[in-house]
C-alpha cells in the first residue's frame, strides 16, 4: 500500500477561514439588555468558561448585562479559590473563572449568585463569594428571567450537571 505524506500544521498556520463572517457584527442599541443564566459546575468541561467569555463579549457589545449564577454556577464566584494560598494559580487556568467574572464586572456587567444554592447546596456564606458579586433570593431566579423577558432582552440560559 502506498503511504501518503502530508505535512502537518505548524505554529502560526491558520487551519480555517476566519475572514468570512456570515452575520453582521451586531452591537447593542440604547437600552438593550442581556441576561446569561448559568447553572454549571466550574472546571467540569468548557461550558462554564465559554459562557463567561460569551458574557464578556455581550458586555463589550454594549448590552446592559446580568450574569445570574445559580445551582452549581454559584461555585464559579468562589472567593477562596487558589493553591497553596487563595489567589495563587495552583495550575494554569485555576483562576480563569474568577478572572473572567472580575473582567465582566470591571467592564460594567452585573453578577448575581443565588443564596439558596450558596447555602443549601454548598454551605457557602455571602462572604465566601467574590467581592461585588451580589447574592439574590432564590425566588429572584424566575423574576429575573421575567424582568428581562418583559424588556425584550437577549437571554441565554445554559444547564450542565
Amino acid at each position: 500500500m502506498t503511504m501518503v505524506n502530508v505535512k502537518g500544521p505548524k505554529t502560526g498556520d491558520r487551519l480555517v477561514n476566519l475572514d468570512e463572517k456570515l452575520y453582521p457584527d451586531h452591537k447593542a442599541s440604547d437600552g438593550d439588555r442581556a441576561l446569561v443564566m448559568m447553572h454549571t459546575v466550574p472546571f467540569e468541561g468548557s461550558v462554564g468558561l465559554v459562557n463567561l467569555l460569551t458574557t464578556t463579549r455581550i458586555v463589550r457589545k454594549g448590552f446592559s448585562t446580568t450574569l445570574a449564577l445559580y445551582g452549581p454556577g454559584v461555585l464559579m464566584a468562589a472567593a477562596g479559590r487558589g493553591f497553596p494560598n487563595v489567589g495563587d494559580e495552583g495550575f494554569p487556568g485555576n483562576l480563569s473563572m474568577n478572572k473572567q467574572i472580575t473582567t465582566i464586572m470591571d467592564e460594567g456587567g452585573t453578577v448575581n449568585a443565588c443564596r439558596f444554592a450558596m447555602t443549601a447546596l454548598y454551605g457557602m456564606r455571602e462572604s465566601d463569594i467574590m467581592e461585588n458579586v451580589k447574592p439574590f433570593h432564590p425566588l429572584d431566579v424566575l423574576d429575573c428571567l421575567i424582568d428581562h423577558w418583559r424588556d425584550g432582552a437577549l437571554v441565554i440560559a445554559t444547564w450542565t450537571l
